[in-house]
């Protein structure tokens, strides 16, 4: 059961996207909901995911799904489940593939690119779906899956060069030490191996030439977590 302030939120959400096409800025969801900050706005769109109501799209800055709509039990995009024809698929990808994952045959697998992602100086984060790359399955995990195209060289000591496609699992958490894509401030997205150290996040780069950069807890957000990287020769 949701709040009044969650339900508010909600349906200033869909009202919005119903209207314009796009969610409303964390600005104009404050001022809609008459809150101090926007703290208490990333308060509510984290109750509302948890609840299955609304859903963040990876890798996007200011992308928000609408699921459902209280007093609603069905939802709003359906997530059939995939089927596997034959073994060909590992085990783990065979335990809960989301529909932008799709078996091309039963050796790999479809996964949507997402756009370009810096391993340098932060850039704006994409948004765009551009194709679709096949993918060993052993490289997925179970969870939805998607794909960027890497820009520039901070990452090199761990083997990730300008131009490989990195395989991300979408998530909101990670462990300390693991190489993320992370939203800075909502606006900028990069590749970095995370750290947590005296109460900040570290985004700490895998060539000597870039510099860690430390942030308060709440200007970065997880993405998603790689899993697993493709060279094209």
């Amino acid at each position: 059961m949701l709040t009044q302030k969650q339900k508010d939120l909600l349906m200033f959400i869909h009202e919005r996207l119903q209207d314009a096409g796009v969610p409303p800025s964390f600005d104009e969801m404050k001022d809609a909901l008459q809150l101090k900050s926007k703290s208490g706005i990333h308060r509510l769109i984290k109750a509302l995911e948890e609840r299955g109501f609304i859903r963040r799209l990876p890798h996007r800055a200011r992308a928000l799904e609408v699921l459902k709509l209280p007093g609603s039990d069905e939802a709003a995009t359906e997530r059939p489940q995939l089927s596997v024809i034959d073994g060909g698929v590992s085990e783990t990808a065979r335990e809960r593939l989301m529909p932008s994952s799709t078996v091309v045959d039963s050796r790999t697998i479809s996964v949507p690119v997402m756009g370009r992602i810096a391993a340098g100086v932060p850039i704006s984060a994409i948004e765009n779906h551009t194709h679709d790359i096949a993918c060993p399955p052993d490289l997925l995990t179970g969870g939805e899956h998607y794909a960027l195209e890497v820009r520039g060289e901070s990452m090199i000591d761990v083997g990730i060069h300008d131009g490989d496609t990195v395989i991300i699992r979408r998530c909101d958490t990670a462990e300390n030490g693991d190489i993320v894509v992370a939203l800075v401030d909502q606006e900028e997205a990069t590749l970095k191996r995370l750290r947590k150290r005296d109460g900040q996040l570290a985004l700490e780069a895998a060539n000597p030439e870039f510099e860690t950069r430390y942030f308060e807890p709440g200007r970065v957000h997880v993405q998603g977590r790689l899993v697993g990287l493709i060279r094209r020769y």
